[in-house]
C-alpha cells in the first residue's frame, strides 16, 4: 500500500492486476477521453502494465491502482513527463464514477507525487467536454491557466490546462 483514505488504497501496480487494467480500460469514459489506454486483449495490458511496472522503478510514468476497501480495482492515479512538465492523470472505471474517488484519490495523491518527484507543481490536462474531470481538478485546489485548441493525444483538441498548487500556495 501508498497511500489510504477514508474508501480507497492507492497502490503498486502488479503482474496480477493486468485482467482489471483491461477490464477498466474498456468503458465508454476511458475510450471517449483517453483512447490510448483502451486495451484489447490481456495479453496487451499484461504488456502494459510489465512496461509500467519497469518504469516506475525509473523515470516513470507513475501509476498506481486504486481499490476499494473490500480490494475492487476501481481505477487509477498517475504522474507522467509531459511536454511542460509533469502531469497527473486518473480514471475510474464507469460503475464507480459520481461517488467522489476521483477527487478523494487525487487529493491524497497530490502531496505524495510532488514529494516523489521532489517538484513544486503538477498539470492537469482535460478535453474541454470531460467536464466531471474539470470538477475534480477545481476541487482539488488545481488553477485553470488554459482554456483553448491544444494538441492532445497528438490531435488539435479542445482542452483546459489546470496547475497545482495554486498561486501563493508554493
Amino acid at each position: 500500500m501508498i497511500i489510504e483514505t477514508d474508501r480507497l488504497v492507492l497502490t503498486e501496480l502488479t503482474a496480477d492486476m493486468a485482467g482489471d487494467i483491461l477490464r477498466n480500460s474498456q468503458d465508454e469514459d476511458n475510450r471517449r477521453f483517453v483512447p490510448d489506454e483502451v486495451f484489447d486483449t490481456l495479453e496487451e495490458a499484461r504488456e502494459v502494465v510489465a512496461f509500467l511496472m519497469e518504469a516506475a522503478q525509473g523515470d516513470g510514468p507513475y501509476l498506481y491502482p486504486l481499490l476499494t476497501k473490500d480490494g475492487e480495482n476501481i481505477g487509477y492515479v498517475q504522474a507522467c513527463m509531459a511536454e511542460n512538465g509533469w502531469e497527473v492523470g486518473y480514471h475510474i472505471a464507469k460503475a464507480h464514477t459520481g461517488k467522489g474517488y476521483a477527487t478523494e484519490a487525487l487529493r491524497a495523491f497530490l502531496p505524495y507525487i510532488v514529494d516523489k518527484l521532489n517538484i513544486a507543481s503538477i498539470d492537469g490536462i482535460v478535453l474541454e467536454e470531460n467536464v466531471a474531470s474539470h470538477r475534480v481538478l477545481e476541487k482539488c485546489g488545481f488553477e485553470l491557466v488554459f482554456k483553448g485548441v491544444s494538441s492532445y493525444q497528438g490531435q488539435p483538441r479542445e482542452v483546459r490546462r489546470y496547475v497545482w498548487p495554486q498561486k501563493g500556495t508554493l
